[in-house]
């Protein structure tokens, strides 16, 4: 297809502080291998955002800003407009980061010693939170179908869990970030079912649902159910959605007063629910100007996903090496499973064979041995000669006198 923007330059990141190139050497011990890793992306970001914040930096003063009321419009007409959702403006507010929400609602609403449910393989941080502030993470591990070669939830534990009364919150990922499923509404509803029974907060990170893929829905999990509304605290970004992880711009919703009411006084006593400028500049420009790039974006995504298939299936008829095929979001959760190899062989082959930084699968769980995540949100001749570059590893490995060099 034709794109109105450009997502084929390949744009040098090296020395710009950019930590998915700049920290090759301390997280991956080589600096000369390929970044395919952490999630942002490879790709300018929208005219309609640069143009909107290099207008901002004109004027000579950073003063303190006032926080705007057409920051907080924008985002509730692009929930309602983008996923149907319908919330008015007591019940969003500001985080710094999806992450420091998650934290903040830990905080808030548990205590020292008390339980919280991570499904993993799930995104790591939500783990190091819980843990990094004397919580417990309980794990509800995901349920891989090897038929459909997709994750589902195991609901009866995930009940059990729910029942003990130490447990006091579980954090969803929604859509499964590394996987990249979109929970099902029924799923959802059932989770929401049983947490309200059981008094549980659920805590939503849903910072990749913009992202959808094929067509898709994003479905919230305040949308499905008075129950999801009762428990829910939802936490979203233009972040990843946009590539602006580094302005620190995200928000959070929740509709339930009983939950609400004394949770955003406290966020903002302590100062965490207050916008920064160019946060604020940033998020209206994306909600209100960037939506056409996002679908173009997304369509670029999509043909990603498409390549790599298909490079994957031609080389491994037996499908040793397969990708996952994500609902939503750029990360791509490679299954290297059935070459029997241990875990740090694994990365070894990743790194010193193929020339790459990709995440370990374990990184998010032990249920991610195996498995790698790659982020193919890069320009597609780069995604293509980095999936060469793991072919021509894994069959270096796996027959070592019989492959390209």
């Amino acid at each position: 297809m034709t794109y109105h923007y450009d997502f084929d330059t390949v744009i040098e990141r090296r020395g710009t502080g950019c930590l998915k190139v700049d920290a090759l050497g301390e997280r991956f011990g080589r600096d000369d291998i390929r970044p395919m890793w952490i999630a942002d992306m490879d790709f300018a970001v929208a005219p309609a955002i640069l143009q909107a914040l290099t207008e901002r930096l004109t004027h000579p003063i950073l003063g303190y800003p006032s926080i705007s009321e057409s920051y907080f419009r924008s985002i509730i007409t692009w929930a309602d407009r983008r996923h149907g959702l319908a919330f008015n403006r007591d019940e969003v507010c500001f985080i710094p980061g999806v992450v420091r929400g998650i934290a903040y609602a830990v905080n808030y609403f548990t205590r020292p010693g008390e339980g919280v449910i991570i499904q993993p393989p799930v995104y790591h941080p939500f783990k190091m939170v819980i843990e990094g502030n004397q919580r417990r993470a309980v794990v509800n591990p995901l349920v891989l179908d090897v038929s459909t070669h997709r994750y589902s939830m195991d609901l009866t534990l995930l009940e059990q869990q729910m029942a003990d009364p130490t447990v006091t919150m579980m954090v969803l990922c929604n859509p499964h970030n590394p996987s990249g499923i979109q929970w099902d509404a029924e799923t959802l509803a059932a989770v929401a079912a049983m947490a309200r029974r059981h008094g549980v907060v659920v805590v939503s990170d849903e910072i990749h649902g913009d992202l959808m893929l094929w067509g898709m829905k994003h479905i919230p999990f305040l949308s499905v159910s008075d129950d999801a509304r009762a428990v829910g605290i939802m936490l979203a970004a233009p972040s990843k959605t946009f590539n602006i992880p580094g302005l620190v711009s995200s928000w959070m919703v929740v509709k339930s007063p009983a939950l609400r009411d004394g949770f955003y006084r406290w966020m903002e006593a302590n100062e965490f629910s207050d916008p920064m400028l160019l946060a604020m500049v940033a998020t209206e420009a994306a909600y209100n100007e960037a939506e056409d790039w996002l679908d173009e974006l997304i369509n670029y995504l999509q043909d990603n996903f498409i390549a790599v298939e298909k490079m994957l299936g031609e080389e491994f008829a037996e499908r040793d090496v397969r990708s996952m095929r994500p609902d939503a979001s750029f990360l791509g959760w490679l299954d290297f499973t059935r070459l029997g190899r241990e875990q740090q062989d694994l990365v070894d082959m990743i790194i010193n064979h193929a020339g790459l930084a990709l995440n370990d699968g374990e990184m998010f769980g032990t249920e991610g041995r195996g498995f790698m995540r790659l982020n193919v949100a890069s320009p597609r001749q780069v995604v293509l000669d980095s999936v060469e570059r793991i072919v021509n590893a894994v069959k270096k490995v796996a027959n070592p006198l019989n492959c390209k060099l």
